[in-house]
């Protein structure tokens, strides 16, 4: 009997042996798994905060130059810092790397120059690889260049690539350079702006002439040089609008053939309409006073232009959420402004009046556009109304006779003052030319009368 037991005997010996060697191993594995989820003890020393400003880092000893308002990611390790321009004491650039993905790094300086009140000047994306946000409070610009370093799919390294070198825990790379325009911070904000568009017809100066103002109005095209002439004249093509300390060579030029801004073009539309209707109040555009609801969300109420851009916008003169444009959340014042912004803004100061239903074939039938179905509906309308100009339409003077329309065209400065240079419908309109004789007869003395042998 006991003979046939002892199978049965050795394949219980057997089983509880299995049983002791899988429970150490399951002790092991279990022991390893532990290991492998247990916290980086790093980490557990130096905790990470992403997406909130470094107050504590020690390594803002080497941003001890920086100005305090200017936020600098938690994660951001400083590899060096230089200054942003050779022998200039305006500005630095710092260079950062951290291992945060470059959209986190990025969606951190969006959201902090917004909630802060930054003025964002430019927004440019490359693919995802580089990119760069240009921001601006008083008189004081910082521009962000985030690149992803892990991410990027080009074999040969970038030159701060190189520096960096081949570490793994590095994803994203990004410099912060800042620099101050002294002149902004001695000018109060929006002064310089309501003496140029509100100066009384009788208060203005003697006009000086173009040469005195302008050194180079003879690059401009021939055909476009005597508007641009009659209107540095009449004093409303501010030198100090081209020129900066930061680029002395700019002092005393026009560069006619330089693309224009939307913000520059605002200012010369309101100091130029306002100007040549300075016996005219009625037809002048009123600037925004600083307590004004901003129309866009990047011209907050400190921004030098707000007065001049605010004020367009209440008077409906350019699409903002108050003319009921649910897109026109920006006005991006450093775009381009392009040919159908130009005819879109300036034909209503011309026909003063509700710009007509406009269609597509409406305006390839009186202009002989062939690109017309590339132009926006809205500036549609104020393309055809400028039709109706005739001879004095602003697109036979800017652009000659032309069969493309080139709707996102950037307009040139010369090409703007062409176009400004004219206010009205054919015939009853006034030209800066008229403006100018004008302004020449009021700053002429009056002729003192002789007297009479028989009253003396």
């Amino acid at each position: 009997m006991l003979l046939h037991k002892r199978p049965a005997i050795r394949v219980g010996l057997i089983g509880c042996l299995l049983i002791s060697l899988s429970a150490c191993a399951s002790s092991a594995n279990r022991e390893a798994l532990e290991r492998s989820l247990a916290a980086d003890p790093k980490l557990k020393e130096n905790p990470i905060t992403l997406g909130t400003p470094a107050s504590n880092n020690p390594q803002n000893d080497k941003l001890a130059g920086f100005p305090a308002e200017i936020p600098i990611y938690s994660d951001a390790q400083v590899q060096e810092v230089r200054p942003a321009t050779p022998d200039s004491g305006q500005g630095q650039t710092a260079r950062f790397t951290t291992d945060a993905p470059s959209n986190s790094v990025l969606s951190f300086y969006q959201q902090q120059f917004q909630s802060n009140n930054w003025d964002l000047v430019s927004e440019s994306e490359t693919g995802g690889i580089e990119n760069t946000l240009v921001a601006r409070q008083n008189n004081l610009q910082v521009t962000v260049s985030v690149q992803s370093v892990s991410g990027t799919s080009n074999p040969t390294p970038t030159p701060t690539q190189s520096a960096v070198g081949n570490n793994s825990d590095i994803a994203t790379e990004f410099t912060i350079s800042y620099s101050r325009d002294a002149s902004v911070a001695t000018t109060p904000q929006g002064s310089n702006l309501k003496d140029i568009f509100t100066q009384p017809a009788s208060e203005n100066p003697p006009p000086s002439t173009s040469s005195s103002v302008f050194t180079d109005i003879n690059k401009a095209p021939p055909e476009l040089r005597q508007y641009v002439e009659d209107l540095a004249a009449l004093g409303v093509l501010t030198q100090e609008s081209v020129g900066s300390k930061n680029n002395p060579t700019a002092s005393g030029q026009f560069e006619p053939n330089k693309t224009i801004t939307r913000r520059q073009f605002a200012r010369w539309l309101v100091a130029v309409n306002n100007q040549i209707h300075a016996n005219n109040p009625g037809k002048q555009i009123r600037l925004a006073s600083d307590s004004a609801q901003p129309a866009f969300q990047d011209i907050p109420r400190n921004n030098p232009d707000f007065s001049a851009i605010q004020g367009l916008a209440e008077s409906g003169l350019i699409p903002s959420r108050l003319t009921g444009d649910a897109t026109a959340v920006l006005f991006r014042p450093d775009a381009p402004l392009t040919r159908e912004n130009l005819i879109l803004w300036k034909v209503p100061l011309d026909t003063r009046s509700s710009l007509p239903t406009a269609s597509v074939d409406a305006v390839k039938q009186t202009w002989g556009f062939q690109d017309a179905g590339k132009t926006e509906p809205k500036a549609l309308r104020a393309v055809l109304a400028d039709f109706q100009n005739g001879d004095l339409a602003n697109i036979r003077r800017v652009f000659g006779y032309t069969t493309l329309f080139q709707p996102k065209k950037p307009v040139t400065r010369a090409e703007a003052a062409a176009a400004l240079w004219y206010f009205g419908a054919e015939g009853e309109g006034i030209s800066a030319q008229d403006a100018l004789q004008s302004q020449r007869q009021q700053s002429q003395p009056s002729p003192t009368p002789l007297s009479s042998p028989n009253q003396q």
